[in-house]
């Protein structure tokens, strides 16, 4: 689990460009509106249900990631962090009830970072390329957007037989609405944390976008260094 670090620090020495600033800036206003008037509200609603409901739900989501995981594991070379994800996979859908139970956490099968495409393609060597937020989805990189175009095209299975496929048991609806809740989820844990940020950036702008670069970096390296970030995971849970 990832802390709050004091430090703010700009982007200059992140890496990747600012090409499209006032685009982004713009798209960034835009997504600060959203998350004031939807976003925020429906998280703040969602914190005051059950603890049980909210990890739960949690616990059932990052089950789903492991199908995005476990393959970029194996892109990566990383086939012992396979293993334990699909391990870990098999007993909480079954055992954990689709994963709303960790019970492989009892059984010494710990949670690991996720892993993305975008992520993948950074190990490989590729660079970021220019910075861009998205609408809705927010902060990315051109390298990133890519590997969210890879799980689109057939890399991510949750997205293949709810979406691209008819299946009998799910549909599209079931992906869209994990992928929301997701967001909320999200979004819920980190109330404070945002708040935070707003309150102490000069540029709140340039604030998120260097929070994101050095959060990407260090999930491609798997450092454990604690840096500005927020907490629970990742900050494209809505996208991925």
């Amino acid at each position: 689990m990832l802390q709050l670090s004091v430090v703010f620090q700009t982007s200059a020495d992140e890496g990747a460009k600012d090409c499209f600033e006032k685009i982004n800036r713009a798209t960034f206003a835009f997504n600060m509106g959203l998350d004031k008037a939807i976003f925020k509200p429906v998280s703040k609603g969602y914190r005051k249900l059950p603890s049980p409901i909210r990890t739960g739900t949690s616990n059932a989501l990052n089950n789903l990631s492991n199908l995005i995981t476990v393959p970029n594991n194996i892109l990566q070379g990383d086939f012992s962090s396979a293993l334990h994800n699909t391990t870990r996979f098999l007993i909480n859908s079954t055992l954990g009830i689709v994963g709303i139970f960790d019970p492989a956490n009892s059984f010494g099968l710990e949670r690991k970072e996720k892993e993305d495409f975008g992520q993948t393609l950074g190990v490989m060597g590729v660079g970021e390329g220019c910075y861009i937020v998205l609408p809705v989805l927010g902060p990315s990189t051109i390298r990133d957007t890519v590997g969210s175009m890879i799980s689109f095209s057939g890399g991510d299975a949750w997205y293949n037989i709810t979406v691209k496929n008819d299946t009998q048991y799910v549909n599209e609806s079931d992906y869209y609405f994990s992928k929301g809740v997701s967001g909320v989820d999200f979004r819920a844990k980190n109330l404070e944390a945002f708040e935070s940020v707003e309150r102490n950036s000069v540029d709140l702008y340039a604030t998120i976008r260097s929070i994101y670069l050095q959060d990407r970096k260090r999930k491609i390296k798997n450092s454990k260094e604690i840096i500005e970030t927020m907490d629970d995971s990742d900050w494209d849970s809505i996208e991925k």
